[in-house]
């Protein structure tokens, strides 16, 4: 039996899977497709080069996951070629006209390889036999202490046993292609459905050159076409810091259903938009084409009915982000991000969520078992029973969304109209602290090496850090959460929570920790006189 199994090898599949097989985890990753990456493809060209048909860039100063990734695997990245003029065609059989001192991708940075170069570094670190390839999951059975997978591999049906099974693709793909046994509760199923797939509907073009004449012209390369026969919508440098590789990229106009029937002619009609486009006849290389929406791996029937019209929020949906079947079943794709859902930062912030929880419940477990399983047995004992304590906090995000959830829908059958959600998340946050001083009480501490000062116990501090991610954590899921609520569609004030009204929450829970905080405070100097009165006393 596996520790966990891991459904999709995309960017977060394999960041995942790394982090548990460096833990020692029995890990094995599932990939239907015949090669690894998910929406991240790569063609390779010379002097380790590439060309990206999928994601191709990423903003370290608000993206650090896929920055501090860059810099562990040893990878070199480069601003986008963002100068010169940008072009914009708005008439088919007019000349493009010619804008200056726009900067299109500030801050923007690609990878020397093409993203597929993360792919390739996270899989090194891990042996061959535990991905397979050519696997389809059709179905998970929960079993009570383990998940039963039954995948379709090389024509045969076999089943797979794992203690945890983590769905790292699209959500609406897993409520597709995956049998749920028992059947998902109605809100999981609707956050799945809900979920749009990222890039699903996109098709993407590189055009090789054999020099970037762009740049002599001092254009950027970057060009908007937005005349009603447009086939390439957006242009752009798509060289890499080879010398030998030169290339423009785009995302193509044309709707799936256009690009389907046009499929035979497209290549004609990317050369002709290029030539428009730049004003000349231009010698064109070979053409590097992917069409996600005919992936059937990425673009489920619901993405391929969607119409931008059609969407609601911009969020993802925090019901992704829960465990289910007594914390054996996780969603962990980009689309269940709490922040950059969609992007790779997305991708690798749903990777450190699960981890962080498995690594949670593998803590609680080792805990419960003989004392040489304890991983904080060598830590000074406050080190430990602080460690522990955080453990413990970061395992509660969960229990603190589902218990405001409750509150919510009771509080909606008890027709109540104002404040819902005020009142929802301030009961649920109080819950938890109220059990985190349980806990606090129950850890052992060394109080003589605790110093005071003006009444604060130096211990006090430790105990409150946990929370400021716990209490972000459940702000923005809150959010996001009341976003896709049909129930509350009718409370606008509750459905897009305005920032007046987030400022009074926030005001509300800061308050209920400082409650905490001032009462974990006297607990311990409480347990510090204790102490003291033993030691006087024997």
């Amino acid at each position: 039996m596996h520790d966990v199994a891991i459904v999709g090898s995309g960017l977060s599949g394999l960041a995942l899977a790394t982090k548990l097989y460096r833990r020692g985890h029995d890990i094995v990753v599932l990939e239907a497709r015949d090669r690894l990456g998910g929406r991240i493809l790569t063609v390779p060209g010379p002097n380790g080069s590439g060309f990206d048909l999928g994601p191709t860039w990423h903003w370290p100063k608000t993206q650090p996951l896929v920055a501090q990734l860059v810099k562990e695997l040893g990878l070199v990245d480069f601003a986008q070629y963002d100068e010169g003029a940008v072009l914009h065609l708005r008439e088919g059989d007019k000349k493009a006209e010619r804008i200056e001192g726009q900067s299109l991708y500030e801050d923007a940075r690609r990878i020397h390889g093409g993203a597929g170069a993360l792919i390739a570094g996270l899989a090194k670190q891990l042996p061959s036999s535990a991905i397979c390839l050519q696997t389809e999951v059709k179905a998970l059975r929960d079993c009570g202490d383990h998940i039963a997978v039954t995948v379709i591999a090389g024509g045969e049906t076999k089943e797979i046993a794992a203690k945890h099974v983590v769905l790292s693709l699209p959500p609406r793909l897993a409520r597709e292609m995956i049998q749920f046994t028992p059947a998902l509760d109605e809100p999981t199923t609707h956050a799945l459905q809900g979920a749009e797939t990222w890039m699903a509907a996109q098709a993407k073009v590189v055009i090789e050159y054999s020099s970037p004449f762009w740049r002599g012209e001092n254009l950027s390369g970057a060009a908007f076409v937005t005349h009603e026969q447009a086939t390439i919508g957006e242009i752009f440098d798509s060289c890499d810091i080879s010398a030998q590789l030169f290339a423009l990229g785009g995302f193509i106009a044309l709707s799936p259903e256009l690009r389907e029937s046009f499929k035979v002619g497209l290549p004609m009609l990317f050369y002709s938009q290029i030539n428009a486009v730049f004003g000349r006849d231009i010698e064109h290389g070979a053409i590097h084409y992917q069409d996600w929406a005919a992936e059937k791996y990425t673009c489920s029937a619901a993405d391929r009915e969607f119409r931008e019209d059609d969407k609601t929020h911009d969020a993802a949906n925090p019901m992704l982000r829960q465990s289910l079947w007594d914390k054996k079943l996780y969603f962990g794709g980009s689309e269940t991000a709490a922040r950059s859902a969609g992007y790779l930062e997305g991708a690798l912030d749903a990777a450190r969520r699960v981890e962080r929880a498995l690594s949670a419940i593998d803590t609680k477990r080792r805990m419960s078992r003989a004392e040489d399983d304890d991983p904080y047995k060598d830590y000074p004992l406050n080190e430990a029973s602080l460690a522990r304590f955080a453990a413990w906090v970061d395992s509660r995000s969960d229990v603190v969304f589902e218990n405001y959830r409750r509150r919510l829908n009771r509080a909606l059958a008890s027709q109540q109209r104002e404040n819902l959600t005020q009142i929802s998340i301030l009961g649920a946050m109080e819950d938890i602290f109220q059990e985190a001083l349980t806990e606090v009480n129950r850890l052992p501490f060394d109080m003589a090496a605790v110093s005071v000062e003006k009444g604060r116990a130096s211990l006090t501090p430790a105990v409150q850090q946990p929370f400021g991610d716990l209490m972000q954590a459940i702000i923005d899921d809150v959010v996001a959460f009341n976003r896709t609520s049909c129930a509350l569609s009718n409370f606008p004030g509750e459905h897009h929570l305005s920032k007046d009204y987030l400022q009074v929450i926030m005001q509300d829970i800061a308050a209920a920790w400082r409650e905490f905080s001032l009462s974990a405070n006297r607990m311990l100097l409480e347990k510090k006189n204790a102490q003291f009165t033993q030691e006087k006393t024997e």
